[in-house]
Order: C-alpha cells, then structure tokens, then sequence
C-alpha cells in the first residue's frame, strides 16, 4: 500500500515494503521510467538528474531509509536489502525497460541490481562515480566529513542540530520525509567516497546552484549529516567495497554507461574505467573539468554524454 505525498516542490508517494520501514519515494513525470539512486549527498545531489529526465520520463528517485532523518531499523543493513527493495519497487509498480541511474553510493545500488534483475524490469544502466567492488589497484581515497558549517552560515528554519550534529544549509527533513529517531555515527563511521566537502565534491571551481537546485527542490547540503553516515557505514560494511561483485558484474546484459569526472579525486577515473570493463558492452564517458558529482558541476557535457548514449542505443 501507498501513500501520496504532495508539499510545495515534492510529489510523490510513501510506501512500506516491510513492516516498520517507511519509503519516500519521488515521482514525476510521464513516460519511460527512470530510477534515480542518490549517494551519501543525499536526495538534493540528484535535483538535477530528476528535472533532466522528468521532462520526458517518469522519475522515480527513493530517499534511502536513514537519510533525510528518514528511519532505519537496525536488521536493514546492507546494499542487498537496498538492492532487492528497489527491485521489489519496480516489480509492485510493474515497471519495465526501466533506466537505472545510481550516483556514488548510488551507483553501487545500481550495478547490483542490473546483477540481481531476475525479473527483467531492467532496461538500461548509468552509474557515476560510483564505488562498489574491490579493485586491486585502484585506490577509493574517502574525504572526512566536516565538523560543522562552512564560516558564516546560519540555521535556517527547520535546521536545528541533533545532538552533537552541527546546522548546515538543508539539514532538516526533505519536503514529504518526516523526521525519524535521530542517529549520531558510530566510533569510526567516517564517510564514503564524495560525501563530505573533501576532495572530488565540488573540487572543480566555484559554481553556482545545478538544475533543479533552486526551484522548490530541496537544497543539496555541504555533506552528509551523522545518521546518514552511520547508514552509509550499515550499508556499506567497514570496507565500502564488495570483493565479489567486479566478476558478478558480468552478468549484466543491458546497455551500460560509466559516466566520470576528469576531476574525481574520490574515486579516481582509473577505477571508472575498470568499473566499465567488468560489464560486457558498457561504455566509459570522461566528463572534462568535473569532480565527483558531473551533473552538477558540468551538467551541459555530463547529460549530452547520457542522452548519446541513451539515443544510440535505441532509447
């Protein structure tokens, strides 16, 4: 069963696929659907990619539970339960020839999924920046959070610190996303790759806001907050990396595109390149002058790489 969920600049629904486990999920548009997996930056990294696509596509872009003061529970802690919870998503919703697009940790979710699609829901694959499997000789270097606000900004309405959990600009609940039991990390959560204000996020020259990031869509933050980095380190485990899914990724049978930033200094371009040559057929795309997060900081060159691909391969 789902619930609708309309507030000022959010359409979309909530469901519950297991007992105590709220999913908010947003969902525009009309026509070929498009899932949009966010990574540790949250829902507001990906505003761009769901106004992109939701002028010609319906778009759905889930906010993953420990997120945006989003619950948790405890047992739903790891990329597995993500991965068949979205594919359960696409089943109950009957959706087919579906483009899955996963930014960082995103992509990780994504790339699992197209292994995991048994029901053939799955048309096509995008993955930026992403991590996910263990690759001898590619290093993932993972930035450390900041410890408060940049100098100068303030809290805003609805942006009160948790405890121990300094206001940074868009740190209350997302329109639609009720607060959850606040989480504070655990001893050595740090965060994962391009989720705090190191290097890769934002590490091109100063820009201004993306698409979609001024008109009634929820403001991407500077960096995660504590719970979404204590879920980040639930999902992901101690090593933010799977040793098996490089040779699982073989099994991928639908178009692919590896989309990187020449800047990406959380995970290297090196790693994207030999993140695209484990997935049969799949192209590898180098955005010049972006960072970790190309469709913000080269949106014109990163989605022309997207619909290029999308159109040659008959989408």
């Amino acid at each position: 069963m789902s619930t609708p969920t309309e507030f000022t600049g959010f359409t979309g629904f909530t469901v519950e696929p297991y007992p105590g486990l709220p999913l908010t999920v947003r969902d525009v548009g009309a026509g070929r659907p498009v899932l949009v997996l966010h990574g540790g930056a949250g829902p507001a990294s990906v505003n761009g990619v769901v106004d992109h696509f939701a002028a010609t596509s319906r778009v759905l872009a889930p906010t993953h539970p420990g997120w945006e003061d989003t619950p948790r529970p405890e047992w739903f802690a790891s990329v597995g339960d993500l991965v068949e919870t979205y594919l359960d998503l696409l089943d109950d919703r009957d959706l087919r020839d579906v483009l899955v697009l996963g930014s960082s940790f995103g992509g990780w979710i994504a790339a699992e999924m197209a292994v995991r699609d048994r029901g053939r829901r799955i048309g096509g694959l995008v993955v930026m920046g992403a991590f996910g499997p263990r690759l001898e000789g590619h290093e993932v270097r993972f930035p450390t959070a900041p410890p408060g606000p940049p100098p100068g900004e303030a809290s805003g309405p609805g942006q009160g610190p948790g405890p121990g959990q300094g206001p940074g600009p868009g740190q209350g609940p997302g329109p639609g996303q009720a607060p959850g039991p606040g989480r504070g990390p655990g001893p050595g959560q740090g965060p994962g790759p391009g989720e705090g204000s190191g290097p890769g996020e934002g590490s091109g020259p100063a820009q201004g806001p993306g698409p979609g990031e001024g008109s009634g869509a929820p403001a991407p933050r500077r960096g995660p907050s504590p719970a979404a980095l204590q879920a980040l380190a639930a999902y992901a485990g101690p090593t933010k990396s799977d040793p098996k899914l490089l040779h699982r990724l073989a099994r991928v049978t639908v178009p692919a595109l590896a989309v990187w930033g020449e800047n990406d200094t959380v995970v290297p371009p090196d790693y994207g390149r030999a993140y695209a040559a484990a997935i049969p057929g799949a192209r590898f795309e180098l955005i010049p002058g972006a960072g970790h997060l190309p469709t913000r900081e080269a949106p014109e060159a990163t989605f022309a790489a997207i619909d290029a691909f999308l159109g040659a391969a008959g989408r």
